[in-house]
């Protein structure tokens, strides 16, 4: 079944708000009319009642009924829509003329509920009746109003009031869809840049200065998440122009070699030197594509460190040892101060860490000093690596983590173990240690900061 939209919905319950109001207003509405008109006639009825009482309450005996007969005339009779009637104890009407021995039975019936309604001679009439006590004569008295009047007041009234309502409701139904529709204008703006989004057209957005404040934190949501994936988009697009780029050359050099080797026929020895020459490429796609895939399950979240206690100043002595051969052939020294153990991955810490140190390594001038510190802070364990160097320009210092980024674009193939992924890696394995990193350089001096949470930390 087709589910309404969400213009017909809110039309619907606009439809039935105003139906709802304007039924309970047309609803109290008649019963106060009728309320009102019910004690203005039930005043009448007591008021007369009250004055023919005192009227017959004068009289000693019955005998002088035949005296306060043109006063009861005068107050009963002189209205067209009220009449009175007065009985004796038997029943028998004593006013108005003709006399009769038996009231009617409807007369009767009323006079037992002493108020109520009653159809007579094709009108409605509203009664009321009471006693007087006469001498030893107990008199009965019955005063009639016609409401005939009211009553059709009321089916009238009811007979414009309901039609009206239903006219009311389409009306409103109408009104409401028109206010809807109008209101739900900027949500089908979102659905039109939506629809036009495409890898294109990531530049449109949704101007908020006239959308309704219920609307505003939607669109700003939307335009930010079309800024992210203009962002993302950019990024792989370089992304993928970076692969072809970088993996051009080692192909290059490959099909270049062999070409060369199959001009004419060579000795055994040089078909051996550029089969090395040719595994040496081979080994640097390798590492590149190894790279790579690593990038994609970081990004993926399908890196999940095997969290184990890691001595930070025992890992560092390892990698320095490592690095200390190349180091002192340059003259390039190391130092290394403070301890600490974290909750990690072993083998990705030692990755991450051999990027820093390589880099490093690679651009401190000779016979400098590496400083590496590790420190305790408020929210965990910090290491930093510092070396001197050329300064980095504060533009490139957020873009030194992307993939294939070099600061000196006259340097795009770097070298042929470097493809410009290992501080992409390095920020990867960081986060996935729920940790973070950081670079800062100044006069001369450039640090890397990795900190890593003190949940993390080991006991």
């Amino acid at each position: 079944m087709r589910r309404l939209s969400l213009t017909a919905r809110l039309s619907l319950m606009f439809m039935l708000a105003v139906t709802g109001v304007l039924a309970a207003a047309g609803y109290f509405f008649s019963q106060l009319s009728e309320h009102h008109f019910d004690e203005l006639d039930r005043h009448a009825l007591h008021e007369k009642l009250e004055a023919s009482r005192r009227l017959l309450g004068e009289l000693r005996d019955l005998q002088a009924f035949e005296h306060v007969h043109p006063q009861l005339q005068a107050l009963l009779g002189g209205h067209s829509e009220m009449r009175g009637f007065v009985f004796d104890a038997g029943g028998a009407q004593l006013f108005p003329e003709p006399r009769r021995e038996m009231a009617e039975p409807r007369l009767l019936e009323l006079i037992g509920r002493q108020t109520g309604e009653l159809q007579l001679d094709g009108r409605v009439w509203r009664g009321e009746a009471g006693h007087v006590q006469v001498g030893e004569q107990r008199l009965t008295l019955l005063i009639l109003l016609d409401v005939t009047v009211h009553k059709a007041f009321f089916h009238t009234l009811s007979g414009w009031l309901w039609p009206a309502l239903v006219i009311c409701a389409l009306l409103s139904g109408l009104l409401g869809w028109l206010l809807v529709r109008s209101g739900l204008r900027p949500l089908r703006e979102v659905t039109q840049v939506a629809a036009s989004v495409s890898a294109k057209s990531l530049r449109e957005r949704i101007p908020d200065e006239s959308t309704p404040a219920e609307l505003r934190q939607l669109v700003q949501a939307f335009n930010a998440m079309l800024a992210r994936l203009e962002d993302a988009f950019a990024r792989l697009s370089n992304f993928s122009a970076d692969i072809a780029h970088e993996l051009r050359t080692p192909l290059s050099n490959l099909m270049t070699h062999t070409e060369v080797a199959l001009t004419r026929a060579r000795t055994l020895d040089e078909y051996q030197d550029n089969l090395h020459s040719n595994l040496e490429e081979l080994q640097r796609m390798a590492r590149m594509i190894d790279d790579m895939l690593f990038l994609a399950k970081a990004d993926n979240g399908l890196i999940v460190p095997d969290a184990r206690p890691v001595a930070l100043e025992a890992l560092c002595t390892q990698l320095l040892d490592y690095y200390q051969l190349a180091a002192d052939e340059r003259g390039v020294r190391f130092e290394l101060s403070g301890a600490g153990t974290i909750q990690g991955d072993l083998l990705m810490l030692r990755r991450a860490l051999s990027n820093l140190l390589s880099n490093a390594l690679r651009y401190t001038p000779d016979g400098e000093l590496i400083r590496l510190a590790i420190e305790r802070t408020v929210d965990g364990v910090a290491l930093s690596v510092a070396n001197p160097g050329a300064t980095i320009a504060p533009e490139h210092l957020e873009r030194l983590f992307d993939r294939f980024y070099r600061v000196d674009p006259a340097r795009r193939e770097g070298s042929p173990s470097n493809a410009g992924l290992g501080l992409a890696i390095t920020r990867s394995i960081v986060e996935a240690h729920h940790g973070r990193i950081g670079c800062s350089s100044s006069v001369g001096l450039t640090t890397f900061r990795l900190e890593f949470p003190y949940e993390a930390q080991g006991s």
